[in-house]
């Protein structure tokens, strides 16, 4: 497993690394993937990345024409660059669940930045005229320690969706501790919160929200149980807008003999009009929770049932995984 991290960090640095590295549909490395279509390749926005090439001190981005090889785009911003960081007086600081959005030319970094206990986590949003970055903080958290909040949240793992019916911009966020879900619309500017939302919350919520929009009905999903056991797994309800009133549906991707743990994840449309879901699994392993080791992000379809349903989702390896931009 040393010599495996080494080779990849080498292919990293050289900005293209091949998936094949990997076994399986293992993409590469790393955990919470935020996935998008930019031009006509898919880029993931994750926690981590490929043989430790990055750290929870910073972000970086990856992007594929195919699946098979990624091509690194070096780092986003780094832990130093968040001048507000420290205000909270911890002792270390933690960058995870990274989210992007774009908006008149410009992209927006969306960012949970720890430690959860004993000081509460907070939400950051950073700016940049690339996908790639570089990206500039905006100099203060967007959601965090300042608000009087006397009910249990955590400001992780922001999702920041654009519905496509009224023009508003919502970010959602929260989980873990109290899974509790909320959500704000955002102000034009992107860097500030026009309002909270008042919403009912989703069954089996945990964490890792993710919002999208699909012939009018609005999917919202979310990873349920603990991030590093056999439960962790993903669940959705529907609503007729984006912020509910939620249609519990039910699971559609979990462990199976092969991977266990799949979730924090992302759904993305290729240019061909196929659905894709990025997310987090582990492979199985010998002993009881908790897991240890390394997630990998891991690629697969969805399908649509005629009525609108989202079938099962099965975990893919090999030929079977699917290629890009088609099935």
């Amino acid at each position: 497993m040393r010599s495996l991290s080494a080779f990849l960090s080498t292919l990293s640095a050289t900005g293209l690394f091949a998936t094949a590295a990997l076994a399986d549909n293992s993409q590469f490395q790393g955990a919470d993937p935020h996935a998008m279509v930019i031009g006509r390749e898919l880029w993931i926005f994750p926690t981590g990345g490929p043989g430790g090439a990055w750290e929870a001190d910073r972000f970086g981005a990856f992007s594929s024409a195919n699946l098979k090889e990624w091509r690194s785009r070096g780092t986003l911003i780094q832990r130093d660059e968040i001048g507000w960081i420290g205000e909270d007086g911890a002792r270390e600081h933690f960058l995870w669940a990274p989210a992007v959005a774009t908006r008149a030319g410009k992209w927006y970094l969306y960012y949970s930045v720890g430690p959860q206990n004993p000081t509460p986590s907070r939400i950051g949003v950073a700016i940049a005229d690339r996908p790639e970055g570089p990206y500039r903080d905006s100099g203060r958290p967007l959601v965090g320690k300042a608000e009087k909040d006397p009910k249990p949240f955590e400001a992780i793992d922001p999702m920041v969706f654009s519905d496509p019916r009224s023009g508003r911009i919502y970010l959602y966020a929260g989980g873990s501790a109290g899974a509790r879900l909320r959500i704000w619309e955002l102000a034009p500017d992107m860097v500030s919160i026009r309002r909270e939302v008042t919403i009912q919350q989703p069954r089996r919520f945990t964490e890792g929200a993710f919002m999208h929009e699909r012939n009018g009905t609005y999917y919202l999903s979310y990873s349920h149980g603990r991030w590093n056991a056999d439960d962790y797994s993903v669940h959705y309800s529907t609503a007729s807008s984006p912020t509910g009133p939620w249609h519990y549906r039910g699971e559609i991707l979990g462990s199976d003999a092969r991977h266990q743990g799949p979730g924090h994840h992302s759904f993305v449309q290729s240019p061909s009009g196929d659905w894709m879901i990025a997310y987090h699994r582990w492979d199985r392993q010998a002993g009881p929770a908790p897991f240890k080791g390394e997630r990998q992000v891991a690629i697969d379809r969805v399908r649509y049932e005629r009525d609108g349903r989202i079938a099962r989702i099965a975990m893919t390896d090999g030929a079977a995984s699917p290629i890009w931009p088609g099935p």
